[in-house]
């Protein structure tokens, strides 16, 4: 039995194999760093969600801070639902974004909502008083509504909803402002 030295050489075709093989990896790891950085480490909306032109059920949960809170469409107002949590981080920063853009932007007829999903309802209550959120928050602390109707496993997910409760769109993870602006002008015009 003959083993090979740690001075032995690799014959040349294995060596240009290892090569490629080696070239091949690194070039799929720069590719996927590169389409992670265009799409900001987020599933984009160009995969078909199964929810987008569907008609998505109404609900009614308790408000984080008391009374109700209902789906808007039941009553002829397109929607932007804003699902979080407080112990989400991505929710962390994406919050206080949308609270300030929402205070600032004329959105009429469109009405938003968020709804607080698997949390405790002291921690959402002071993370929506720190982010300043003045529009309505739906307590789902059993996801009936998160993943029940919308059928979401994480939060932070946006939904549009037009009038009729059909969905026109859905972001996967924390939304960028200058995509829940397009979104809510695209609910504007209808």
């Amino acid at each position: 039995m003959t083993f090979l030295s740690e001075t032995a050489e690799v014959p040349k075709g294995r060596r240009s194999r290892k090569l490629l093989i080696i070239v091949g990896v690194v070039a799929a790891a720069a590719l996927i760093t590169v389409v992670s950085i265009l799409t900001g480490g987020q599933q984009t909306n160009s995969s078909v969600n199964q929810l987008v032109g569907k008609h998505v059920k109404s609900f009614t949960l308790a408000g984080l801070n008391g009374g109700k809170v209902s789906a808007p469409w039941v009553t002829g107002h397109p929607t932007v639902l804003v699902f979080f949590a407080s112990y989400c981080g991505p929710c962390k920063t994406e919050m206080p974004e949308i609270a300030k853009y929402i205070r600032t932007t004329n959105l009429t007829p469109v009405d938003v909502v968020a709804v607080d999903a698997t949390d405790v309802r002291s921690a959402a209550q002071v993370m929506v008083k720190k982010d300043d959120v003045t529009f309505p928050v739906a307590f789902d602390p059993t996801a009936a509504v998160t993943s029940g109707i919308f059928g979401f496993g994480t939060v932070p997910e946006s939904v549009f909803v037009n009038a009729n409760g059909i969905v026109t769109d859905v972001y996967f993870g924390a939304i960028p402002k200058k995509q829940l602006a397009s979104g809510i002008k695209l609910l504007q015009a209808t």
